[in-house]
């Protein structure tokens, strides 16, 4: 059987009002349903059930499947469905950033979006959809109302952002910075610089610029090839930033190269994001928000304006206690980070729960025990480790639980007051459900 041609497909893409379906549990009516394949389904067997449900079209990759005129027939679905992403994007002509990392992609996404919108209708990924998936589905999402795209590209092995970037074919791109994460998948840290770099390869064959922090010796020494703008602290790079000593939300002042350089004549911008690390991400928003022209009035209202969502370095009090949120992942690097960052705040009475980090194979035990080692450093006392990777390596005069409903019992049975507790971990781990009982 002859494939159908992925101008066709467009063709019913915009009839349908770009309405893309791919879960029967969610049927969309009047939009094209593509009939994916994974681990334990084959959607081929709800096309069907697809147009029955209000479908206009279905796209499917298995020829007993194709019953009416309504069914376009290609040889896989996935890369049909990346393929017309593709042929959309080519009908462009905004700006399309792309954004990736170890850490930090998603709040860096929302920073950039915020400060974007004082003056321009933008598309971004929407929550993590951020794979080989989620970013074309994103793609197709842009309509001609749409002035700026800014696309979240997630990986865990080599390759994958580099068929990301040839997807969507951003003119601009960010890496966020390159730490210990999806380890087992690239093959160990330089496999992941191998892997993130990739992006950094894609626009410099476009040429295309990039946002780089400046400060970021492992990102500079990746970039020769690219055209940069550039943010950080300690040299006169295309945005300039000072981080306020405050204690718990990150308070910061920047400028230009060109800009005022007396920091006392400059404002304070205030924001609701914990976490000294965040510093770097609220630089990158403003040198991005720069470039294209945002006035340095609504750059600052939007960072003083957006508040983190998601699990993602939220401060949340409750009756009891003090919350800093930070469960939605974790790996070696953001860990490090966030416990160091927990360790210099002024209050008093800390608990840390914190829980395993997945996807480090064989290096699992190895960083785990780094982690253990450095709350040690820290003096922090008053500690919950959860998972058992941690609960391996864990000293004696921390409280171990093998999983998350098991603390959450010891929670329940001891009552946590006045307390300023950080809660960390990776996705696996929702952690997020001990948050009420605290």
């Amino acid at each position: 059987m002859q494939e159908t041609p992925i101008e066709k497909i467009y063709d019913a893409f915009i009839q349908c009002n770009q309405k893309i379906c791919t879960d029967t549990r969610k049927l969309i009516e009047g939009s094209i349903f593509f009939c994916l394949k994974g681990a334990n389904f084959n959607a081929n067997e709800f096309a069907a059930k697809a147009l029955d449900g209000g479908c206009s079209y279905v796209v499917v990759d298995e020829e007993k499947y194709v019953t009416t005129p309504k069914t376009f027939f290609v040889r896989d679905v996935l890369t049909a469905l990346q393929q017309l992403a593709n042929y959309h994007r080519k009908q462009l002509s905004i700006p399309f950033l792309a954004i990736t990392g170890s850490n930090g992609k998603t709040t860096n996404k929302e920073l950039i979006n915020a400060v974007l919108s004082k003056k321009y209708k933008t598309l971004s990924t929407i929550g993590n959809l951020n794979n080989h998936i989620g970013v074309p589905l994103t793609i197709l999402s842009i309509t001609k109302e749409h002035e700026f795209a800014i696309i979240e590209m997630g990986a865990n092995h080599q390759g994958e952002i580099d068929a990301l970037c040839k997807i969507a074919e951003p003119d601009f791109g960010l890496i966020t910075n390159i730490g210990k994460a999806h380890l087992e998948g690239f093959g160990g840290i330089e496999g992941v610089k191998k892997g993130k770099s990739e992006m950094y390869k894609f626009i410099a064959t476009k040429g295309g610029k990039i946002f780089i922090n400046g400060d970021d010796e492992v990102l500079q020494s990746l970039a020769n090839a690219n055209d940069k703008i550039t943010y950080g602290t300690t040299r006169l790079f295309d945005v300039i930033g000072q981080a306020s000593n405050t204690d718990e939300f990150v308070s910061f002042k920047w400028t230009t190269r060109y800009g005022e350089k007396d920091w006392s004549k400059l404002p304070l911008v205030k924001t609701n994001i914990i976490g000294h690390y965040n510093f770097i991400n609220l630089l990158c928003a403003v040198s991005v928000g720069n470039y294209f022209k945002v006035e340095d009035l609504k750059i600052n209202e939007a960072l003083s304006e957006y508040t983190p969502n998601m699990n993602r370095s939220q401060l949340e009090k409750t009756t009891n206690n003090t919350l800093i949120l930070d469960a939605y992942n974790a790996n070696p690097s953001s860990m490090k980070v966030a416990i160091e960052n927990f360790a210099a705040l002024s209050s008093a009475n800390k608990l840390l729960i914190i829980g395993d980090m997945f996807e480090l194979g064989e290096y699992a035990g190895e960083e785990h025990k780094k982690i253990v080692d450095l709350i040690a450093d820290k003096k922090i006392v008053d500690v919950i480790l959860v998972g058992p990777e941690f609960c391996k390596v864990a000293p004696s005069n921390f409280k171990t639980f093998k999983t998350t409903n098991e603390a959450l019992e010891h929670l329940k049975a001891n009552i946590q007051k006045n307390k300023t507790i950080l809660i960390k971990g990776s996705r696996g781990m929702k952690l997020e459900l001990l948050k009420d009982t605290l």
